[in-house]
């Protein structure tokens, strides 16, 4: 059973919007914070947001106002809502989720291209 899973992503004009999910295997109990990170063209990567199992949130600066986080703490799922989408935030979208021990699981990635 593969850990974390992605889904969504694409092609999307400037300004418009885009969903991503992330789905982790396990139990309830054995996930604790689910978030996104994404690397961008030339490798650099940036920490996106986070949700906590209570279902705090924290968002990046450059993200913040524009991309929503949910959680379905039951299912182990995590969705990423993307508004007003930009060119700079093409980038290689990855999912991870914490479990306790310190273990991170990531998913494989899923692309995300802003178009002009």
């Amino acid at each position: 059973q593969v850990p974390v899973v992605e889904s969504g992503g694409g092609l999307v004009q400037a300004g418009g919007s885009m969903r991503l999910s992330c789905a982790a295997s396990g139990t309830f109990s054995s996930i604790d914070l689910m978030g996104w990170f994404r690397q961008f063209p030339g490798n650099q990567r940036e920490w996106v947001a986070d949700i906590s199992r209570s279902g705090r949130v924290e968002y990046s600066d450059a993200v913040k106002g524009r991309f929503s986080l949910s959680r379905d703490s039951a299912k182990n799922t995590a969705d990423l809502q993307m508004n007003s989408l930009k060119p700079e935030d093409t980038a290689v979208y990855y999912c991870y989720a914490d479990r306790p021990g310190g273990v991170r699981n990531w998913g494989q990635g899923t692309q995300v291209t802003v178009s002009e």
